[in-house]
C-alpha cells in the first residue's frame, strides 16, 4: 500500500518537488517534469523519457549525462498531456531535435505524438518512438500491438548513448528501433499495487499463485499459474523469452539482461532468482553483458518481477556499456576480471590442510555414533522447523527453525565426510560444529558450533569414552556456550535447558546409574526446564526489547535443543561397557 502522501491528487507534483530537491546536481524541475541540471551541448539530440508516474526510477530517475535529457511525468499511471511533453521538450532542446521515448499505450502515443507535431510546427525537429517489448500482450506476428514494459530501459539506454555520442536525430531513432526489435520481456505478479489514497489494491493474486504477463500500470497478468520455486520461475521466464527470440538475433549469444523488481519484490529475492536465471541462460548458450538486477521500472508497490533479454550486436553492446550518471543509474567502466585469491597468494603464505587424528576401533564407533546423532537431529529439526519459527516470531525475527535446519544439514554433511576419512570423534564433531556455525549464522549457529566442538574435544581418539569423560563433555559444552554467549540460567535462552541437562547427566553418571538411564533422566530435566521458559522474560538477545510479548511462549533455542537431545536418546551405541 502507498502510505506516504499529502493530497492524493497532488502526489505526482509533490514527488517531483522532492525528487528535484534530492538531486540538484542531476536535475531541475520544469513544468511537466524534469530536465538535466546542466544544459546539453549545442546541437545534441534531446532524448526524453516519459509516461505516468509510479514507475520510479523510470522515467525521471535516468535523467543525466549518458542517459536521458529530460523526463515528462504524468499523474500516477496516467499519460502526461501534450502540453507537459511540449514544456519539457522546450526546456531540454539544444538544437539537435527531440526524441520522445515511451511505452506503447494509447494515451502516451496520442499525447506525445501531438506534442511532436506541435514542436515540428514551431520548427523543432521531433520524433516519437513507442517501445513494444512485452511478449505476453500480443502474439509474435503482432509485435506492433505489444505493450512497453521494462525492456524500455534498454531501449532508452542505447538511444540515449547514441545521442550522447553525437548521432543525429534520425540515427538516434534508428538505434531505438533496432534495440526494440531485439528486446523481449516477460513479467509475473504476485500481488497488485495500491494507488495513493486507495483502500484496496487494483487486483489481487490468490495465495500460492502468480499472474503471468503483467503490465506496469496495475494491470493483472493475462493468465494465472502456480507459484513454485525460484528455479521454476526462472525456467518459465527464460523459456518464454527464448520461444520469442527475434529472427535477426544473431549467433553470438550476447544479451543485455534486466531482472526487474516491480516495487515490493526485494533485492535479496531478485538475487536468488538471478542465480537461477543465470544458470538457465548459460544452458541456452547466452552470455549476459553487464546484467542489471534491481528495481528499474516499478509499479508502485506491486509484488512481482520481469525478465528482459535484448540480443546485442557490436553497436548495441557499445551503447549498452557506455557511461552514464543519473540519480538512479550509473554506468562506469567494468571492473577488472576477478582474481583467484588463493592462486595469487604466495605459496609460503597459503594455509596447510588441517590434519586430524585417525580413529580406530571403539573410537571409530563413537565417531559413527556422532554421525547417527546428527542424522537424528536433522530429522527432528526439519520436522519441527515451522513450529520453531513460529515460537521465534513471537518476539524475534522468526528464523530459528530455518537457521537450525541449515546448520544441522551442513553439520551432518561435514561429519559424514570426516567419518568417511576415518577421523577421530573430536575431528568429526569439530568439523560438524564449524559447518553448523558457518552455515546457520546468528547466535544459535555460533553456540551450536562451539558446543559441538567442546563435546568432541572431551572424547578420546583411541577408545570409547569413560563415564567421567562423558560427564566432562556435557559440562564442557555448557562452559563453551555460556562463555561465548554470556547467558545464564533464567535469561530465557538454550542455557536454561542445557544447564540442567549437563548437571543431571553428570550426577547420574557419577552415582553409578547406567549411561542410558543417566542420559534419559537428564533429557527429562531439560525438557521440563525448556517448557518452564514460557514463564520467563528474556534478558538477552533480540527478544529482550519485546520481553513482555515473549511471556507465555517457551524459548525456541531451549525447545530445539531439547528436541535434539530427545531424538538422540533413541540411539544405541556402545560407550565403554554401557549403551546410550
Amino acid at each position: 500500500m502507498t502510505r506516504l502522501f499529502n493530497d492524493p491528487a497532488r502526489f505526482t507534483d509533490d514527488m517531483i518537488t522532492g525528487f528535484a530537491a534530492a538531486h540538484p546536481g542531476h536535475v531541475r524541475a520544469v513544468p511537466g517534469g524534469v530536465v538535466r541540471a546542466r544544459p546539453a551541448r549545442a546541437g545534441k539530440v534531446a532524448v526524453l523519457t516519459g509516461g505516468g508516474s509510479g514507475h520510479y526510477p523510470a522515467f525521471c530517475g535516468v535523467v543525466g549525462p549518458g542517459f536521458a535529457d529530460g523526463s515528462v511525468i504524468g499523474d500516477v499511471f496516467t499519460s502526461p498531456s501534450a502540453a507537459r511533453a511540449r514544456s519539457v521538450a522546450e526546456a531540454a532542446e539544444a538544437g539537435g531535435g527531440v526524441l520522445f521515448l515511451f511505452g506503447n499505450y494509447a494515451g502516451d502515443v496520442m499525447n506525445f505524438g501531438l506534442a511532436a507535431r506541435q514542436l515540428e510546427g514551431d520548427g523543432i525537429p521531433a520524433r516519437c518512438f513507442a517501445v513494444t517489448d512485452d511478449i505476453a500482450s500480443a502474439p509474435a506476428d503482432q509485435t506492433a500491438r505489444r505493450r512497453g514494459i521494462a525492456g524500455g530501459f534498454v531501449v532508452f539506454k542505447t538511444a540515449s548513448a547514441a545521442a550522447e555520442e553525437g548521432a543525429p536525430l534520425d540515427e538516434v531513432v534508428r538505434v531505438a528501433e533496432h534495440t526494440n526489435a531485439r528486446t523481449r520481456t516477460l513479467g509475473v505478479a504476485f500481488d497488485g499495487c495500491t494507488l495513493p489514497g486507495a483502500e484496496a489494491p487494483l487486483f489481487t493474486v490468490p495465495q500460492g499463485r502468480l499472474g503471468l504477463g503483467l503490465g506496469i500500470h496495475g494491470e493483472p497478468g493475462v493468465s494465472e499459474d502456480t507459484l513454485g520455486t525460484a528455479e521454476d520461475l526462472a525456467r518459465a521466464l527464460v523459456t518464454g523469452l527464448l520461444a520469442d527470440r527475434p529472427a535477426d538475433a544473431g549467433d553470438d549469444g550476447r544479451v543485455a539482461v534486466v531482472l526487474n523488481g516491480l516495487g515490493a519484490t526485494k533485492y535479496e529475492e531478485l538475487y536468488v532468482l538471478w542465480g537461477a536465471v543465470a544458470r538457465q541462460l548459460d544452458e541456452a548458450g547466452l552470455t549476459p553483458v553487464r546484467p542489471e538486477v534491481g528495481e528499474l521500472v516499478t509499479s508502485l508497490d506491486m509484488a512481482g518481477c520481469s525478465l528482459t533479454l535484448s540480443w546485442l550486436d557490436e553497436e548495441l553492446e557499445r551503447l549498452w556499456l557506455a557511461p552514464a550518471d543519473t540519480p538512479a543509474f550509473r554506468r562506469t567502466p567494468p571492473p577488472e576480471p576477478p582474481v583467484d585469491a588463493a592462486a595469487a597468494r604466495p605459496a609460503a603464505s597459503r594455509r596447510p590442510e588441517r590434519s586430524a587424528a585417525t580413529a580406530s576401533g571403539a573410537a571409530a564407533e563413537v565417531a559413527e555414533l556422532a554421525v547417527h546423532a546428527l542424522r537424528a537431529a536433522r530429522d527432528v529439526l526439519h520436522r519441527d522447523a515451522e513450529e520453531l519459527g513460529r515460537l521465534d516470531a513471537v518476539a524475534g525475527d522468526g528464523d530459528h527453525g530455518r537457521g537450525m535446519c541449515k546448520g544441522v544439514d551442513a553439520a551432518l554433511a561435514a561429519a559424514e565426510k570426516a567419518h568417511t576419512d576415518r577421523l577421530a570423534p573430536a575431528a568429526v564433531l569439530a568439523a560438524a560444529g564449524d559447518a553448523w556455525a558457518a552455515e546457520a549464522g546468528g547466535t544459535s549457529g555460533a553456540l551450536w558450533g562451539v558446543g559441538l566442538r567442546a563435546v568432541g574435544a572431551a572424547l578420546p581418539a583411541d577408545r570409547a569414552p569413560g563415564r567421567e569423560e562423558l560427564a566432562s563433555a556435557a559440562a564442557d559444552a555448557l562452559t563453551a556456550v555460556t562463555s561465548l554467549g554470556g547467558a545464564e540460567v533464567g535469561d530465557k535462552t538454550l542455557v536454561d535447558a542445557l544447564a540442567p541437562f549437563a548437571t543431571a547427566f553428570a550426577t547420574g553418571l557419577r552415582s553409578g546409574a547406567p549411561v542410558s538411564e543417566a542420559y534419559a533422566s537428564a533429557v527429562s530435566e531439560a525438557r521440563t526446564a525448556a517448557e518452564n521458559t514460557a514463564g520467563l522474560r528474556p534478558r538477552l538477545g533480540r527478544a529482550r526489547p519485546l520481553a513482555d510479548r515473549s511471556v507465555g511462549t517457551p524459548d525456541p533455542g531451549a525447545t530445539s535443543l531439547t528436541a535434539v537431545l530427545t531424538a538422540v536418546a533413541t540411539l544405541r551405541a556402545t560407550t565403554g561397557s554401557e549403551s546410550v
